[in-house]
């Protein structure tokens, strides 16, 4: 499908298709949802019925995505070679028809010799589809196509084969070869562009089913053995070993491990997991093994549900070009119709000239009203419209976003990756002891941590690997669960861990320590106790911190009157802080993926139009929910992929930039519209001879040809005042 129009006729094709109660057609995915009875048509049936007006679908594919996916990019590449060789062919017959008409000896037929092979060889799909289009009672752009240039070719070639007619009648033999062979390279264009704004639509999906690995580990009785994963049955018991992905969603049965859970809750930091803790498909073992017992497979895991909620939102959109495709098939009839009586009318008053006069004035009618301008209007301002947000770090997929950005009136803001950094690290650390102590204590502190696999143990060694801390070497290094971990220096034993660790080797706080930490614990930071069997030595402060341009991207939302929602899936303590920070009121903690598609649904539901910004995979669900997805370029693939814009920046600034770069495109895509149709609602009535009662004028067709191409120059003119756009 080439365009929302086509979706239409699909749609329509297949409801009318005898057996079929309902369809929905997609386009952005290129799929179609049938409710048939099988008794009277199958697959095989309805893939007929669409062959018959020029579509095609899958049918008894092991792979229907890859066969899909494989049919699309062979056309793309068909369509890149048409558009390539027909503005190659269109170069030397703009510039003899244009500047070396009278110099040239048979000027008309070399025009012709190179215009055929680009009006009927590489515009042929063009005059194919409009024809089976019309057996159907159908119209869209390549019926419009098909007539302007197949009647300025045919005009054209008569004229050259035979100038006569017109030199007998007083007429000059104009010809229209370079207009119809401009068209097809613009219009061919246009659908170039369109479609590689389309290429990626499935990439999200695959990527997302490729969290899952193939096979998993089964242990059955006391052995051990790999299956497919499409075999793992509820109960069954598998064993996880470091760094690979859990297979299904579970229960831990023995064992222990750090998990990373960022696609999940979003958040950074790996979460442990002992005896009795749920596991969740797709989520990354680190460095220990544990086995657990299979509780939801296939399509009932989260990520299965994830993929499943991102396929069916990422594709119910349809772009800005369904107004353009409405238009021409109301335009088309319209203009034939006008033709028609155009002709009609100066054959029963044109006096001695009547037919001269009835089929200039007609054939004028047909190529004023040709629909370059229309092409060019949407895919020029994309054109331009991207390629300024790629100068402010914002990568735009397609028009679609451009579409619905300027409507925006509520942001929803993950916080983990998008208002903060995404990467705990070290704030805080206070030494209770000397100076002439710290150099040594910070050498052990680093020796305890570098063994450490506790995720904040990484912050603790970044921040000390700054200060040029050397390493000691160790005793006695043991890891205690969900506390910390302890170890021997020097026959003295250290500690560093949460407070219950400290707590059990009789370390106690003094006043003024727990005051700082609870102070600590306010600002909504992790506190990490290091001590010795005697006292403690340090107080270590983690955090993951909030990005400095955060608070004024949410205040430049504000003042634009959107509302700004923050949503995370971390402790609402963290959340108060985070917002506080930001100056953002309304915020909602301990989400899970599900929970925030639902919420951006709920506003959705409240008359708002939403935009979710994210990073992870976490936040997919929600970004293929929202009428305006942006993903932050330092995010997961599947965030990107999800998205309709990428900011490549991490700075959160250019969240506004987007929106304002929206509507500035939005007003440059309605303006190119209005002077692509201004031509044709002055030009169609002077080219059917309106004025020439009261002023005897009537409208040359080559001012007809200039009027078109000054139609197509004023829209890219007007998209390129884009560039001009100041933030």
């Amino acid at each position: 499908m080439t365009c929302a129009a086509c979706a239409v006729s699909v749609e329509s094709t297949l409801k009318n298709t005898p057996g079929v109660s309902d369809a929905s057609v997609n386009y952005a995915n290129q799929s179609a949802s049938v409710q048939f009875n099988p008794k009277v048509v199958t697959p095989e049936g309805l893939q007929t019925a669409l062959r018959s007006v020029g579509y095609d679908m899958v049918v008894d594919a092991e792979d229907p995505q890859q066969v899909q996916q494989e049919a699309q990019q062979k056309s793309y590449e068909a369509l890149k070679k048409r558009t390539i060789w027909a503005a190659l062919l269109s170069i030397p017959i703009v510039l003899i028809g244009m500047f070396f008409m009278d110099l040239v000896p048979f000027g008309n037929y070399i025009m012709m010799a190179l215009a055929a092979p680009v009006v009927f060889g590489l515009g042929r799909t063009y005059f194919v589809n409009a024809c089976k289009q019309a057996r159907h009672g159908k119209a869209n752009m390549d019926t419009l196509v098909a007539l302007s240039t197949g009647i300025a070719f045919l005009f054209s070639a008569f004229t050259t084969i035979y100038p006569q007619f017109w030199l007998n009648r007083g007429q000059h033999p104009h010809v229209y070869f370079e207009a119809a062979a401009v068209i097809i390279a613009f219009i061919s264009l246009g659908k170039l562009l369109e479609e590689r704004a389309k290429s990626n639509t499935s990439s999200a999906i695959k990527k997302l089913m490729g969290l899952q690995p193939e096979t998993v580990r089964l242990i059955d009785g006391d052995t051990e053995r790999d299956i497919p994963i499409a075999n793992v049955r509820v109960g069954d018991r598998l064993l996880v070993r470091p760094g690979e992905r859990i297979p299904v969603d579970g229960t831990v049965q023995s064992g222990a491990s750090f998990i990373d859970e960022s696609m999940i809750s979003g958040e950074p930091m790996p979460v442990e997991k002992t005896a009795d803790v749920p596991v969740f498909a797709g989520t990354i073992n680190q460095k220990g093994s544990f086995q657990f017992r299979a509780d939801k497979v296939g399509s009932d895991t989260v990520l299965a549900r994830i993929i499943r909620t991102v396929q069916e939102a990422q594709g119910s959109k349809a772009p800005v070009q369904r107004l353009v495709d409405k238009i021409a098939g109301i335009f088309v009839p319209v203009v034939l119709g006008i033709a028609l009586l155009t002709f009609a009318g100066w054959l029963l008053l044109g006096g001695d000239n009547a037919l001269t006069t009835a089929l200039l004035t007609s054939v004028t009618v047909m190529i004023i009203a040709c629909p370059c301008a229309l092409g060019l209007a949407t895919p020029t301002a994309i054109m331009v419209g991207v390629g300024k947000g790629a100068e402010n770090n914002i990568l735009i997929k397609d028009a679609e976003s451009l579409e619905l950005g300027y409507r925006v009136n509520a942001v929803v803001l993950d916080k983990t990756g998008t208002i903060t950094e995404g990467k705990p690290v070290v704030t805080d650390l206070h030494w209770l002891v000397s100076e002439g102590e710290q150099n040594r204590l910070a050498s052990i502190l680093y020796a305890l941590e570098g063994q450490s696999e506790h995720p904040l143990a990484n912050a603790v060694t970044e921040y000390l690997k700054r200060s040029d801390v050397s390493s000691v070497a160790i005793n006695r290094f043991e890891s205690v669960t969900g506390h910390g971990v302890t170890a021997e220096y020097e026959r003295e034993t250290y500690v560093i861990g949460n407070r219950q660790l400290i707590d059990r080797q009789g370390v106690s706080l003094h006043e003024d320590v727990e005051k700082q930490v609870d102070g600590l614990y306010k600002s909504a930071k992790t506190v990490v106790f290091f001590a010795n069997q005697r006292q403690l030595l340090a107080v270590i402060a983690i955090a993951d911190p909030v990005k400095a341009t955060s608070r004024q991207a949410v205040e430049t939302l504000q003042r634009r009157g959107i509302t700004v929602y923050m949503l995370t899936g971390d402790n609402t303590q963290t959340a108060a802080a985070v917002a506080s920070q930001v100056g953002i009121p309304q915020y909602r903690a301990e989400v899970l993926p599900a929970d925030k598609a639902a919420f951006v649904q709920e506003l959705q539901a409240q008359g708002n139009v939403v935009a979710m910004v994210g990073d992870g995979i976490n936040d997919s669900q929600a970004l293929a929910q929202a009428d305006v997805s942006i993903a932050m370029g330092k995010g997961s693939d599947i965030a990107m992929d999800v998205a309709k814009m990428t900011l490549i920046t991490s700075d959160l600034t250019s969240v506004p930039k987007a929106l304002q770069l929206s509507r500035k495109t939005v007003q440059t895509i309605r303006q190119n519209l209005f002077w692509a149709f201004i031509y044709n609602l002055i030009g169609i009535p002077i080219a059917a001879g309106v004025l020439y009662p009261a002023f005897g004028f009537l409208l040359n067709p080559m001012i007809a040809g200039a009027a078109m191409a000054l139609s197509s120059v004023s829209v890219v003119s007007n998209s390129l005042r884009l560039r001009s756009i100041r933030f």
